[in-house]
C-alpha cells in the first residue's frame, strides 16, 4: 500500500537539470510527492515537511540530502541499486518520521569481474568502479563525484582582482561498499558515504597608514555535509530464519568560519575570528530478524538503540582586541530505543494482511516520551487483475527541523524534542484500488487522510540568527491535516516505459500563535499536481525521454493594504511620511501555476572496451517563466506593485557517459 519502486534504468533515462541525474527529483514526479520550489531536491510528501521523510542509505538515516543549496541531491545514481518510496501504510519496521520512507540501497559490487562507469557533464564528473577482491567471495564498489565550478572560475576571478581574491564553490561525494562472504551462512557488509559542499572567499589588500603599509586579509569559509558508516552482519540461523546485526554512524554538520587580520607595519597584528556551527550525530545499533514459520506467515521483529547528539546553532567569537563571546543553544544528548514486530499474514488466497506494532521510547532532559504505534495494511484480490487495498498507521517523530525557507538551505537546524517541546505525532488512513492491465501496465487509485500534531514553526520575526534566546521560545506549536486522491499509471516493460501521475490534495496548518489562531494553507499546499515521464528506447542505440510537470502555485503571504503614518522623532525636521503594511490571512495568495517540459536524447554506441553515450538535454524547453518568489516595489508614480522573479530559463546541457 502506498509503495512505489522506480527502476534505476528509468531514473537514469529521464531528463535532468544540467545533465545531472537526480534520484530525488525523479521521486518528485510521483503522485503525492512535491518539490516545494523550482529546482529544489526536497520532498514534500502528502502535506508533510522535508524533515518528515526518513531517507535511508543502506539502512542509515541521512539528515541533509541536498547539494548546491538544495538544487541537487547527495545521491550518485551510478552507486545505487534500488530506490523504494513508501507514502503510507508504513510497515512496523520503520519509525521516526511522519510522512514517508525513502529506502535507497547501494550496489554490492561485481563479484566476478572488474567493471566501471562514469560521466563528464557541464556541472560535474563522476566515476564508479566495482569488482572482486576475492572472486565469488569478496567484492567492492567505490563511486566518486565532484563539481568543477571552482576550477573553471578561479582564473577568471584572479584576473579580475589582480590576483588578490580567491573564491569558489564545489561539492563532492564518495560512496563505498565492501561485502565479504565468510561462509554459506555468514556475510558482512561495510558501507560508507562522505559528502560536502564548500564555499570559500579569501581577499588580500593593502592600504597606507601613518606608520607605513597595513595589510588586510579576510578569509570566509562556508561548508556543510554528511558522513555515514555502517557495518552489517547477515547470518542465516536456519532454513526458516536469518538475522541482520548492524552498527551505524551518521553525522550532519554546517559550519561558517570568518577570519579577519589587520597587520600594521609597526604594531601587533589584530585578529578577529567568528564561527557558527550546527551539528547532529547518531550512533546506532540494531538487530533485525526475518522468520518464515510457514508459507502463510512472514514475521519480522527487531530492536534498535540510538544515541543522538545535537548542537543546534553555536556562535563563537574571538578577538585580540575584544572579549571572547559564545552564544547559542546548549548541546543536547538524547537516547532512543525502539522495537517492532510485524507479520505478512496470508489469510486466504484473496486476502493478505500486514499487521504490526512499533514501540519507541525517547529520553531527553530527564523526560521520557513513550509511544505505541500500531500499523495495519490489507490487500483483497477481487480477481487476477484487480485488488482493493487499505492501511492505517500511527507515527511519532522525536526530532524537528527549524527552517526559515523551503529551499533545503544548510542553515536549517535539526533540534531534539525537549522537556518543553514534545515529539511530533501523526496518523494516516489510506484506501485504494490497483489494476494490472496487459502490456505490463499498472493503474492505481488511492485516497488518504492524515492528521499531524505537535508541529513547530517560527513565530513572526523569529530566526536561527537570534542566538541570545532559546529556540524553544521562538517557535509556535500547532497541528496540521492533509487529504487527497492520487492517480497513477505506470509501464515498466517494453521499449516505451514511464508513468503518468496526478494528485488532487489539500494541506492545512493551525497554530494558536499564528494567523490569529485560524487555519491556513500550508506553504506547499498544492491543489493540482501532475507529472508525465516517458522513456523510449530505439533499437538499443537511441534513448528519447521527456517529462512534463504541472502544479498549482505555492501559497504565500503578501501585503494587501497599506496605512500611512508620520514618524514623530520629536524633531520637525526628521518627521517622515511612512506606511505600515497589512498582510491579512497567512498564505492567502497564490503564485502563478508551475509547468515545465524537459527533453533529452542519448546516442549510445558499443565499443570494444564497453559502451559510450552522448546525452543532449534541454531543461524548460519552452522557456516558461515559473515563479520562484514575489517581491513588492514602488513605481515612479508612487503606487505599489509586485514583481515575480524566476530562476531557470531554458537550459541546454550535454554530457558524455561510459561504462565497461
Amino acid at each position: 500500500m502506498s509503495r512505489i519502486q522506480v527502476p534505476m534504468d528509468q531514473i537514469k533515462g529521464l531528463p535532468a537539470l544540467l545533465g545531472e541525474v537526480d534520484v530525488l527529483k525523479t521521486l518528485q514526479l510521483l503522485p503525492g510527492v512535491q518539490s516545494g520550489s523550482e529546482g529544489a531536491s526536497g520532498l514534500y510528501v502528502r502535506g508533510g515537511g522535508p524533515d518528515q521523510n526518513l531517507i535511508l542509505l543502506d539502512g542509515v538515516p541521512l539528515y541533509n540530502v541536498s547539494h548546491l543549496f538544495g538544487f541537487f541531491s547527495v545521491f550518485n545514481a551510478d552507486a545505487i541499486n534500488k530506490v523504494e518510496l513508501t507514502k503510507g501504510g508504513f510497515p512496523a519496521r520503520y519509525g521516526g518520521r511522519l510522512s514517508s520512507v525513502v529506502d535507497i540501497t547501494m550496489k554490492e559490487g561485481n563479484a566476478i569481474k572488474l567493471s566501471g562507469a562514469g560521466s563528464v557533464g557541464l556541472l560535474a564528473t563522476k566515476l564508479t568502479l566495482e569488482g572482486p577482491i576475492i572472486k565469488d567471495k569478496t567484492s567492492f564498489i567505490v563511486s566518486a563525484r565532484r563539481t568543477y565550478i571552482d576550477v573553471l572560475a578561479a582564473p577568471i576571478i584572479k584576473s579580475q582582482t589582480d590576483g588578490n581574491t580567491n573564491a569558489g564553490y564545489y561539492f563532492y561525494d564518495i560512496n563505498a561498499k565492501i561485502n565479504h562472504q565468510f561462509s554459506k551462512k555468514d556475510r558482512i557488509f561495510l558501507s560508507g558515504y562522505l559528502g560536502k559542499d564548500q564555499g570559500y572567499f579569501k581577499n588580500k589588500n593593502t592600504s597606507i597608514g601613518p606608520n607605513g603599509p597595513i595589510n588586510y586579509v579576510n578569509n570566509i569559509r562556508l561548508g556543510w555535509g554528511n558522513a555515514l558508516a555502517a557495518v552489517r552482519w547477515n547470518h542465516v540461523i536456519n532454513k526458516k530464519m536469518f538475522s541482520n546485526l548492524s552498527l551505524n554512524y551518521s553525522q550532519y554538520r554546517f559550519d561558517i568560519y570568518n577570519a579577519f587580520e589587520e597587520k600594521p607595519s609597526m604594531s601587533p597584528t589584530i585578529e578577529q575570528k567568528s564561527r557558527y556551527l550546527s551539528d547532529i550525530q547518531d550512533i546506532n545499533a540494531k538487530l533485525d530478524v526475518d522468520f518464515f514459520p510457514n508459507p502463510n506467515h512472514y514475521i519480522r521483529f527487531g530492536v534498535s538503540a540510538t544515541r543522538h547528539d545535537f548542537r543546534p546553532g553555536i556562535y563563537q567569537y574571538t578577538s585580540t582586541i575584544e572579549s571572547d563571546t559564545t552564544l547559542g543553544a546548549e548541546p543536547v544528548h538524547a537516547y532512543e530505543i525502539s522495537s517492532y514486530i510485524e507479520d505478512d499474514l496470508k489469510i486466504s488466497e484473496k486476502l493478505k494482511v500486514n499487521v504490526g506494532l512499533h514501540a519507541s521510547g525517547y529520553a531527553v532532559q530527564d523526560t521520557f516520551y513513550f509511544s505505541l504505534q500500531p500499523r495495519i495494511s490489507a490487500r483483497y484480490k477481487v480477481n487476477q487483475a484487480l485488488s482493493a487495498k487499505a492501511s492505517y498507521a500511527k507515527m511519532q517523530q522525536n526530532i524537528h527541523l527549524l527552517t526559515n525557507a523551503g529551499l533545503g538551505l544548510p542553515t536549517d537546524l535539526w533540534v531534539s524534542s525537549t522537556k518543553n517541546i514534545a515529539p511530533q505525532q501523526a496518523w494516516q488512513l489510506a484506501a485504494g484500488l490497483a489494476y494490472n492491465w496487459k502490456y505490463g501496465i499498472e493503474f492505481s487509485l488511492e485516497g488518504y487522510y492524515k492528521e499531524m500534531d505537535r508541529l513547530i514553526d517560527y513565530k513572526p520575526g523569529a530566526s536561527f540568527l537570534i542566538l541570545d534566546k532559546p529556540w524553544e521560545s521562538q517557535v509556535a506549536v500547532g497541528r496540521g491535516e492533509s487529504y487527497g486522491v492520487e492517480l497513477f499509471a505506470q509501464k515498466k516493460l517494453g521499449s516505451l516505459t514511464g508513468w503518468v501521475g496526478y494528485t488532487l490534495s489539500w494541506s492545512n496548518r493551525q497554530f494558536d500563535e499564528l494567523n490569529f489562531g485560524k487555519k491556513f494553507p500550508y506553504k506547499y499546499d498544492r491543489r493540482h499536481d501532475m507529472a508525465i515521464a516517458l522513456v523510449k528506447n530505439w533499437y538499443d542505440k537511441i534513448d528519447l525521454s521527456a517529462t512534463w510537470v504541472y502544479g498549482t502555485g505555492n501559497a504565500i503571504t503578501i501585503p494587501i493594504q497599506e496605512y500611512p503614518y508620520f514618524a514623530d522623532n520629536n524633531n520637525a525636521q526628521l518627521n517622515q511620511y511612512r506606511t505600515i503594511d497589512y498582510y491579512g490571512d497567512r498564505n492567502s495568495y497564490r503564485m502563478r501555476s508551475y509547468h515545465r517540459l524537459d527533453v533529452s536524447i542519448s546516442f549510445k554506441k558499443k565499443k570494444k572496451w564497453g559502451e559510450r553515450a552522448w546525452t543532449i538535454g534541454v531543461y524548460n524547453l519552452y522557456n516558461r517563466k515559473n515563479p520562484f518568489f514575489i517581491d513588492s516595489y514602488n513605481k515612479l508614480d508612487g503606487t505599489r506593485s509586485f514583481q515575480q522573479y524566476s530562476l531557470f530559463p531554458i537550459l541546454p546541457s550535454i554530457s558524455y557517459q561510459f561504462k565497461f
